[in-house]
Parts: C-alpha cells; sequence; structure tokens
C-alpha cells in the first residue's frame, strides 16, 4: 500500500495525528524536499529509505514506490501542504494504477489556510464574500482559458493565488483588469507557519513593490479580497439572537419583538 500524505503548510505540528501516524510506521519515505520542513521526518521510526523527490524525475519516484511495495515495505509519499492542490499527485496514482497496486490519500493543511491563520482573517465574510477561489497565475503549465486570472477576478471573492509570487508585477495588472481596485487589501504570506513566516500586507495595486522590498520570489502565497482587513461589517446568523437554528429558539425582547 502507498500511502500520499499531506505534510501542512510547514510547521511540524500542523501535520495531522493520522498523518504523523503514517510516517512513524513507514519503511520508505518519499518527500518533496524543497517544500515539505525536514524537521517531519523525526517523526519516522530508526533507519528509513528516505528519498528526496526534489531531484528526481515522476519515473524515478514510482519506481522506488513500486519495488518497496512489492517487497512488503510500508511506502509514505509526504506532499507538501494538501495533496490534492498543486500536488502532481494523479499522476502518481494512474502510475500506479497501471501496475495495480493500491493506494490512499491522507489530507493536510493547505498554505493558504496557515495563511489565513497568519492574518488572523476569515475568507467568507458576510456581505463581502462567500466563496474562496484556490487558483494560480499561468507559468509554464498553462491554465484553462475559462480559468484565466483575469476572468476570476471579475467575481471579487477571497482569493488565494499559488506558485505566483516571482511575477507580481504581472499578478497585480491581471486581477486589476479583471476587477479588483488598485487599492484592494491583498498579503503575502511566505513560508506560511514556518519558523522564518513573512507576512506583508498591502493593496493589489502595490503586490510587486511589496515582493521586491521583502525579497520574495516564491514559496509564497498571495491572499486578495476585502476579507484581508479581518473586519466582519455584518455579523452571520449562526449566532444571532435574532435566528432560531435546529438547536436555538430566537431571543425575543421585552416588548416581544425579536433582537
Amino acid at each position: 500500500m502507498i500511502r500520499f500524505v499531506g505534510a501542512g503548510p510547514g510547521a511540524v505540528d500542523l501535520i495531522t495525528v493520522r498523518g504523523m501516524k503514517l510516517i512513524e510506521k513507514a519503511d520508505v519515505i518519499i518527500y518533496a524536499g524543497s517544500l515539505v520542513n525536514p524537521g517531519l521526518l523525526e517523526y519516522a521510526k530508526k533507519d528509513p529509505q528516505i528519498c528526496n523527490s526534489a531531484y528526481m524525475t515522476l519515473e524515478e519516484v514510482v519506481s522506488v514506490m513500486i519495488n518497496a511495495d512489492r517487497e512488503g515495505r510500508e511506502v509514505i509519499r509526504l506532499h507538501t501542504g494538501e495533496p490534492s492542490i498543486y500536488g502532481a499527485v494523479r499522476e502518481q496514482m494512474d502510475a500506479l494504477d497501471r501496475e495495480g497496486i493500491a493506494y490512499e490519500s491522507c489530507p493536510g493543511v493547505s498554505a493558504c489556510f496557515g495563511a489565513a491563520a497568519g492574518l488572523n482573517m476569515e475568507y467568507t465574510l458576510p456581505g463581502i464574500s462567500q466563496t474562496l477561489i484556490i487558483t494560480r497565475l499561468e507559468g509554464r503549465t498553462e491554465v484553462p482559458r475559462k480559468e484565466s486570472l483575469v476572468g476570476l477576478a471579475e467575481h471579487g471573492a477571497s482569493m488565494a493565488v499559488y506558485l505566483s509570487a516571482g511575477m507580481t508585477d504581472r499578478l497585480s495588472e491581471e486581477l486589476i483588469k479583471g476587477g479588483y481596485a488598485p487599492d484592494t487589501p491583498a498579503a503575502i504570506v511566505y513560508k506560511a507557519t514556518w519558523d522564518d513566516e513573512k507576512i506583508v500586507t498591502g493593496t493589489v495595486g502595490n503586490l510587486h513593490d511589496m515582493a521586491q522590498k521583502e525579497g520574495i520570489t516564491k514559496t509564497a502565497v498571495v491572499i486578495v479580497g476585502e476579507a484581508v482587513k479581518c473586519s466582519a461589517p455584518e455579523r452571520s446568523k449562526l449566532y444571532d439572537p435574532a435566528f432560531s437554528t435546529q438547536y436555538r429558539k430566537a431571543s425575543q425582547n421585552p416588548e416581544g419583538n425579536q433582537i
């Protein structure tokens, strides 16, 4: 059995309990050394086989998986964040399918949620945004035409932009072209939840200046939208005393009107 495990955004204690226990039992760990905190390997038992996929091709990674599985060894494929988001896991799974090898996934905390924690923000504020768009700027890998950043920006929703910290000039340009005002709040979160995390706040219009000033060109997520301000102009209905739920009835003021 091959197990794809989300390592979380960076901090070693932000891996799931399930993921940690899987690492503890692994005979072989293939981890994305360019992104995964190596401190997570300290959860491993003594002397497992450890492979850094930063130096490997897809074929080499799959070969290690197949050989180890056929030898009856427990294999962990440790991916940064949440493997289903820009994790390039499906191509590995397809290769395993062709070999008839079983696998399963263990989810992880993605960088956009680590970034939100660092900003103490909520992406979904009543009256501001009820949608979070996770996307990236087109680079060497194309983006489907209907998912262009300009098109997605038309929604004005909260947005987490991955893999784009080195292109903040074009990122800013396309966000504004799509409909975000230049003064829309924005943040660049470098290495969210790591010990050397860096958070820079500003606006969509000065994203490039923010990145250049701090020397940020990679390993960062860009957060865009009014929700970055961390203020809630409207309260939610969830805890509103005037709103009935399955578990409580709406409160009444002394005059008998809902408050």
